[in-house]
């Protein structure tokens, strides 16, 4: 009898999709599960002596302790890993501690940071409150375009450039293959959170990008059940070529060791965020949290169309409602940056959108609390369609100029569109509009 053959190890070269299913698996040779078990294991047993001190020394890297390296963790993190066309991932405990935790490995103590002015308002609270406490300086580009604004603010001390794809709430998207050649022009790693458009819609590392970040609590995981965040490393920037210091990566951790750079070559950046910042502050994933990110990604492509299609279908039905002022949906021709939609999205710019209800807040408080189907909630990305008001909560603590400056108006009102039918998703807008004027 012919001996069975045995199942794939090595996913590249298979499609999204099969590695959204597959990659990063390992096969129970104990009991034959077939999906990857939740590894309750705080720390791990050592075989000897010298297997203890060369895993606390990163020279093996079996499994040491759950803070750094889990084995439900680790599927989860080879599949994004290979969704995204990184060299390797780390999660951990939610999108904040990822942002966190890739910048501060990359900037401290009185050096600078480069973003985007329209992001997530979360991160923009942890950059003006957090970071400024621990002496990193963020500084805004209010043009992407602009080279020269980029160019205005890039000093000695500015060690990292961040942006993201799909900015939310107002869907003014990102040309990332511009941005990443204003960092490789400076020799800065450009780091970017994806976690609107995920690897599905654009991978930032095949734009140019050198990290990129996720929110996997949002798309990644995609059933509001889950909090979760993720660093990708694109094994792409040459750290000891930089004229900038990355003692974080280049210099030797623990002496008589080599360095990050010398042991892990393109996986450098993903290491020592694992051995370094990552296990000092202690951002951990739970097994559980990184289990239930994997059973999302599995179904991260037939979620995102759907996604998608409604997204574009209800931004159409609201550019043409008399009780709608505007849309803010880039992958409408009306948008200003539709073309670069088209080229980066094929004008599906993601499905976290901003639209103005005429009348401002009055008449945006009438429409919110009409909502029926609309489920009235913070979060973004899960499988149910929600809404919410910016300038009273997400926002509420910016100054009325920087609102006015980011486009945070009075009416605006975001939606996450989920996986109902769009039409009943249409509908509860209709009559919720018709209250509102």
């Amino acid at each position: 009898m012919a001996e069975a053959s045995q199942p794939h190890a090595e996913w590249d070269g298979f499609g999204f999709q099969t590695r959204q299913v597959h990659a990063g698996e390992v096969e129970d040779l104990t009991h034959g599960s077939r999906i990857t078990p939740v590894h309750l294991s705080a720390a791990y047993r050592f075989a000897s002596f010298q297997e203890a001190t060369d895993r606390f020394a990163g020279a093996d890297l079996g499994h040491l302790y759950s803070r750094n390296l889990n084995p439900t963790n680790q599927v989860a993190e080879r599949r994004l890993a290979s969704l995204e066309g990184g060299s390797g991932a780390i999660v951990v405990g939610s999108g904040q501690a990822a942002i966190t935790t890739a910048l501060l490995a990359l900037a401290g103590t009185g050096e600078r940071i480069v973003s985007t002015a329209s992001i997530y308002s979360g991160t923009r609270v942890l950059f003006d409150r957090t970071f400024a406490r621990m002496g990193v300086t963020v500084e805004y580009v209010w043009d992407p375009d602009d080279e020269a604004e980029w160019d205005a603010l890039i000093r000695p001390e500015t060690k990292a450039i961040f942006t993201e794809t799909l900015p939310n709430p107002k869907n003014d998207i990102v040309d990332i293959a511009a941005v990443a050649r204003v960092a490789k022009r400076h020799g800065i790693p450009l780091v970017v959170d994806n976690t609107i458009a995920t690897p599905f819609l654009i991978r930032p590392i095949e734009q140019g990008a050198d990290i990129v970040v996720h929110s996997a609590t949002k798309f990644l995981s995609g059933h509001g059940a889950n909090l979760a965040g993720a660093v990708v490393d694109g094994g792409t920037f040459d750290w000891v070529a930089s004229d900038r210091s990355y003692p974080a990566i280049t210099e030797t951790p623990i002496t008589s060791y080599a360095s990050y750079v010398d042991a892990f070559g393109p996986r450098a950046f993903e290491f020592s965020l694992r051995f370094g910042i990552a296990n000092d502050t202690g951002p951990a994933l739970s097994p559980l949290n990184g289990f239930l990110l994997q059973q999302g990604m599995e179904t991260l492509s037939v979620r995102m169309r759907q996604h998608l299609a409604s997204a574009r279908t209800i931004a159409e039905w609201l550019e043409n409602h008399d009780a709608v002022e505007s849309v803010d949906y880039a992958g409408l021709p009306s948008h200003p940056q539709h073309a670069l939609a088209l080229r980066d999205y094929d004008g599906l710019s993601g499905s976290v959108f901003a639209f103005t209800v005429r009348g401002g807040r009055d008449n945006a408080e009438r429409f919110f609390d009409a909502l029926r189907l609309f489920s009235r909630m913070t979060n973004i990305g899960d499988t149910r369609s929600m809404a919410l008001h910016p300038a009273t909560t997400t926002h509420l603590g910016f100054a009325q100029e920087t609102r006015d400056r980011l486009g945070i108006g009075d009416g605006l009102v975001r939606l996450s569109i989920g996986l109902e039918d769009a039409e009943d998703l249409i509908a509860d807008l209709d009559q919720a509009l018709r209250k509102a004027i």
